[in-house]
């Protein structure tokens, strides 16, 4: 689900799950004609206690409304009929802890990327948007924090001559890590990846940064193992293991609520 408690009138109003309503109710402003465009900023106050009233009344269709938004209660429910394809409204309330600006540099790549790559069923995306979510500290990294000393001369990644560690470190919202698999991505896309210039656009070009979580998602079969539902087998093919698991959980649970139903 994507609040963890009740919002509303004495309710615990967790930021993270105020901003939630908050997306929401801007998400079924055109239900709501009267009612102005709410600040999306976590914070719980009478606009956004009338807003929830409001659209208990008119939406909901509640004679007495309770100013109230439970986890899966009717009010929360009727809500996510009004989410609409995706956009860079419902990126934003997948990763509820990224900043406008990041979502505004990413949206648009994801929306076409992930199509382009097969990523193109609700589940799909759900799965995709949720690891990447955990991968990137949504939106957050997008390049390894190390120095990438640590890969000098291992074989294993194909770091082969001096520097590589540095040159070849991760990098994309999933993160790209040694010369043989740079090597790899660069005679996918027909770019080459394996220059000092080139590697570092796997970070700062949102598109690449995008397109190479995408290649990876595409050559592991993640598409099929999504279509199952099987976010263990995916998490172990993208970690090596289950770290973060349940964090991924969490964000999977958002994504399928905003891109599912």
């Amino acid at each position: 689900m994507c609040i963890g408690a009740a919002v509303g009138g004495d309710c615990k109003n967790d930021s993270c799950d105020v901003k939630t309503v908050q997306i929401l109710l801007n998400m079924n402003l055109g239900k709501l004609p009267d009612m102005k465009e709410l600040a999306e900023d976590g914070a719980y106050g009478k606009a956004t206690q009338g807003a929830i009233e409001a659209f208990q009344r008119t939406v909901v269709g509640s004679a007495s409304p309770d100013g109230k938004v439970d986890p899966g209660g009717k009010t929360l429910l009727t809500m996510a009929k009004g989410i609409p394809p995706f956009c860079a409204r419902v990126l934003q309330g997948i990763y509820i802890n990224a900043g406008e600006k990041l979502v505004s540099r990413y949206w648009q790549a994801l929306a076409d990327k992930m199509p382009a790559n097969g990523i193109d069923t609700p589940l799909r995306v759900a799965h995709f948007l949720a690891q990447v979510g955990h991968e990137s500290g949504e939106l957050r990294y997008c390049e390894e924090i190390a120095s990438g000393d640590a890969y000098e001369g291992l074989k294993d990644l194909g770091n082969s001559q001096p520097g590589d560690g540095r040159r070849f470190k991760g990098r994309g919202l999933i993160q790209l890590t040694g010369r043989s698999n740079y090597a790899a991505y660069s005679t996918a896309r027909g770019i080459d990846y394996t220059t000092d210039e080139g590697a570092k656009l796997v970070a700062s070009d949102p598109e690449t940064a995008v397109d190479v979580a995408c290649w990876f998602w595409t050559t592991h079969n993640l598409n099929q193992l999504a279509d199952k539902d099987d976010v263990t087998t995916i998490t172990k093919r993208i970690n090596g293991g289950l770290n973060g698991f349940d964090d991924r959980i969490g964000k999977l649970l958002r994504a399928r609520f905003f891109v599912v139903g």
